[in-house]
């Protein structure tokens, strides 16, 4: 019995600034779906490091 190998596909690589937004997207609609509450604003909180990090990175970025 011959096995055949498979090589695995490889999806495309993603850069920072997309999978940041991914996940601030992800975020945004736990978001939606929370009452009022500590997690609620455990969330937005991240929702604003995201965005924070992504303006960081441009800056840093238009040096080199």
């Amino acid at each position: 019995m011959q096995k055949t190998i498979r090589k695995r596909k490889r999806s495309e690589p993603h850069t920072f600034e997309q999978r940041l937004e991914e996940h601030r997207v992800r975020l945004e609609s736990q978001l939606a779906e929370l009452p009022r509450g500590a997690k609620r604003e455990q969330i937005a909180a991240r929702i604003e490091q995201l965005r924070t990090a992504v303006e960081l990175n441009a800056m840093l970025s238009m040096n080199e």
